[in-house]
């Protein structure tokens, strides 16, 4: 497992809501943060059919683009009733015809779709270090829980306001940023790449 030294690291991302999560949870490392949006930088076409795939276009394009280490991050909503769906498509499925994203459309094509009782999902998310040389480091972490309809809740981004964790009672939507790190697929995920490659 290669260590990455405090500086400058790339967040492979144009997600504001990503970029906040990211930022607290590097604060502690001596990592500077800059987006992949901020730098200019465009956002490579997402072809692969898994998270881990897509996670390592974005980190590989960002490293090679500014030379400096980059962190992606590819994640989503499993549906259980629906096979796992929409999954790598998380984002596809809010996608609109004027290419703006509308959540709130794709948590209710959730919602008409999975007709279970109950109503079970996943959030799952696989960030990926990558460095200029090519070399790269993935991790993945998943948090258990349902979704609910009417969404609740106005913090966190995406489909936050649908998603109940397993042993607790608020959507993610609900959730301070402190509250939704204790629970998160993203949190757990950096938990494992900061026990590898940070400190």
């Amino acid at each position: 497992m290669r260590k990455l030294a405090p500086g400058r690291l790339v967040l492979a991302s144009h997600n504001a809501g990503k970029l906040r999560e990211f930022s607290a949870l590097l604060a502690p490392h001596g990592l500077e943060l800059a987006s992949a949006g901020a730098l200019g930088l465009p956002e490579p076409a997402e072809t692969g059919t898994t998270f881990i795939e897509n996670a390592r276009i974005k980190a590989l394009a960002a490293t090679h683009a500014t030379g400096l280490p980059a962190l992606a991050d590819d994640s989503g909503v499993a549906v259980a009733a629906l096979g796992g769906s929409p999954g790598v498509y998380t984002a596809d499925w809010a996608m609109q015809p004027d290419g703006t994203r509308d959540y709130a459309a794709a948590m209710a094509r959730i919602a008409a779709e999975d007709r279970s009782a109950r109503r079970r999902c996943a959030f799952v998310a696989v960030l990926v270090l990558a460095w200029p040389d090519g070399h790269s480091e993935a991790f993945e972490g998943i948090c258990a829980g349902h979704w609910v309809a009417p969404p609740r809740g106005g913090n966190g981004f995406g489909y936050d306001p649908m998603f109940v964790p397993d042993g607790a009672a608020l959507t993610f939507g609900e959730m301070t940023p402190e509250e939704k790190a204790r629970h998160s697929h993203r949190a757990r995920a950096f938990a494992a790449l900061a026990a590898g490659c940070l400190g």
